[in-house]
């Protein structure tokens, strides 16, 4: 039977080779049979509803564990400001490379190339690393031309890409190939066609990415995933119009930078910056619908919130999602980053952030803006990252002040649970605190084995210890709720051999799993979510995105199910497939959509 599901997105201010796990031969898979969980709900159907929608057939199991977190590695020393997931399972992030030393230097001993961000003087320290997650070793890598602040994204062919910076890198592109695991950056220099400082990608249907914004830079382009290409920029008055002024020479207030831009199911672009929004065809520029002005104050950078375009649920006949929706939630009032920042007061005020969430459907003719339920606490510069079962997290950041060196205080340090079909009144639950503070310039992702990944946070111009909220290089990782050990024999395992792992647009593709506990997987308790990988910085994940295929049948220990339409729901490229029983998820694999 058909699922009605929807979709929304949620902002909170402020050559390919396949890397897949190991597994046993499909003819290891245990034959099903066995008892079933304890669950939550009553006959009447599942709680996790909205409007009459659900994506089970019965109740989801319950779970009373509020996560966990543990600390992975103590001293990676190089801080996270921009981090991309890729699909050989290593994390990558980078700082700055004009402000100083990081805390590790090049590796081997000796490393010391020009640095043409630091007077052209060899610079032998580190400010990018690679991080295996697996194993929670790191490399050093080398990187030129200053990424400070910059934006990125992954080529379909998993190499990932970083746009922009300033200095020698406002408009340079740099490529770290996926297959050479002791790569460096290869970059070039001067190849976009504006300044790409604070400026946000998205994945559009064909791989190419759309480089939006920057400082001063209100315009956008389409960048081919290539190193070789002509400049293609288009003016998009939009950004000059949302961008508060200045109050004198380098006193920036702007208030729309990083803007929250999605691809939407029709190949048009959803655009949100400052309090309002667009959607606007990415070829030509074309406006094709105002959205309201959303009141109560700013919602991107530097009151820096997060966002997230819901998940996909895709109809019973593959051709489009159930619904799309728009959430915003908290903020900070406009005049928040001029009474806090160095550059405007000598006498820091650091304003409460905003809690308030808002709902708006950007594909409906005439959409306005509906109450959501509010935050428990206020949040700024929070990640907000899809979890596996559908829900999101929203983690790290701060309850005053804004984005900016030393401009936040007050560390938020509980995640946040988001489940936005749930009814009214509680979609949000907060989780164990961290005791680590994750301010400005911290980042995040969601992992294979289902944990989020955390590091970063450095509020100072400097690499700076002994203060209140010290540079951090301590790596932890939040296990939610769904990892409950309790739950383990619920938990589906994914046979690589067995599995599709290469899709094609459209397409029925198998999925070899099974339950720890033998039960028999059955339509209805099993769902199936494809997450792209986001590029995260500044409180917002680029590209993020999830879908959730349709099933079509369930036979033994195999799973069919059809992968999406096209590129305008699912740009090409790498993917985590998770298999979810109930709303417990099992370690996903890596699949590549084409």
């Amino acid at each position: 039977m058909a699922l009605q599901f929807k979709t929304y997105i949620l902002i909170i201010p402020h050559l390919f080779t396949l890397s897949v796990f190991s597994a046993p031969d499909i003819t290891d898979i245990p034959a099903p049979g066995g008892a079933g969980g304890h669950i939550k709900g009553g006959a009447g159907g599942n709680p996790h509803v909205v409007d009459g929608g659900s994506d089970y057939a019965k109740p989801e199991i319950e779970t009373h564990f509020l996560g966990k977190w543990v600390l992975e590695t103590a001293d990676v020393r190089v801080s996270a400001m921009q981090l991309q997931l890729m699909p050989n399972d290593q994390v990558i992030w980078y700082d700055a490379t004009s402000l100083g030393p990081s805390a590790r230097k090049l590796e081997p001993e000796g490393t010391c190339p020009i640095n043409p961000d630091a007077n052209n003087q060899p610079d032998c320290y580190a400010h990018a690393v690679a991080y295996d997650w697996k194993t929670k070793k790191s490399r050093t890598i080398v990187l030129s031309g200053e990424p400070w602040c910059s934006s990125g994204n992954l080529w379909p062919n998993g190499n990932m890409v970083a746009t922009g910076g300033t200095f020698t890198g406002v408009k340079a592109v740099r490529m770290l190939p996926m297959n050479d695991l002791n790569a460096n950056f290869i970059e070039k220099r001067n190849v976009l066609g504006d300044y790409r400082w604070y400026a946000t990608n998205q994945i559009l249907e064909d791989g190419s990415s759309l480089v939006v914004g920057g400082r001063e830079a209100f315009s956008y382009e389409i960048v081919p995933p290539s190193l070789e290409f002509k400049p293609n920029k288009i003016d998009f008055p939009f950004l000059k119009q949302t961008c508060t002024p200045g109050k004198g020479p380098n006193k920036f207030i702007e208030n729309n930078l990083y803007p929250f831009v999605f691809l939407l199911p029709d190949g048009n672009v959803f655009v949100f910056a400052n309090d309002r929004a667009v959607t606007f065809k990415p070829l030509t520029g074309e406006i094709l619908q105002e959205h309201p002005v959303l009141p109560g104050g700013s919602r991107n950078y530097p009151p820096s919130g997060s966002s997230a375009i819901l998940p996909f649920k895709l109809s019973a006949d593959n051709k489009h999602p159930l619904n799309v929706e728009v959430v915003i939630c908290g903020g900070n009032k406009p005049d928040a980053f001029e009474v806090v920042d160095a550059k405007h007061v000598k006498e820091k005020v650091f304003v409460p952030a905003l809690k308030d969430c808002h709902r708006i459907h950007p594909m409906k003719k005439h959409a306005k803006w509906e109450p959501e339920q509010d935050m428990p606490t206020p949040r700024i510069m929070g990640d907000l990252l899809h979890l596996p079962t559908g829900d999101l997290i929203m983690i790290n950041g701060a309850k005053k002040g804004t984005s900016g060196w030393e401009d936040a205080t007050d560390p938020n340090f509980t995640p946040l649970l988001y489940q936005p079909y749930k009814p009214m009144g509680s979609r949000f639950k907060e989780l164990n605190p961290t005791k680590i503070a994750r301010m400005y310039h911290s980042s995040s992702a969601m992992l294979p084995d289902t944990n989020v990944l955390v590091c970063g946070s450095n509020p100072h111009q400097f690499y700076t210890v002994n203060v209140e909220f010290p540079t951090e290089w301590r790596v932890e990782k939040f296990s939610p709720p769904y990892l409950d050990p309790k739950l383990d024999n619920q938990r589906p395992v994914i046979y690589a051999k067995g599995t599709d792992k290469v899709l094609k647009y459209g397409k029925p593709f198998k999925i070899a799993a099974s339950l720890p506990s033998n039960e028999p997987m059955v339509l209805g308790e099993i769902k199936v979510t494809m997450l792209y990988p986001p590029f995260t910085t500044h409180g917002f994940s680029q590209n993020q995105r999830m879908i959730v295929p349709t099933l079509t049948d369930i036979v033994g220990n195999v799973i069919t199910a059809l992968a999406p339409p096209s590129g305008k729901i699912a740009p090409p490229g790498y993917y985590i497939l998770y298999v979810n029983r109930l709303g417990v998820p099992g370690t996903g694999i890596w699949v590549h959509i084409e």
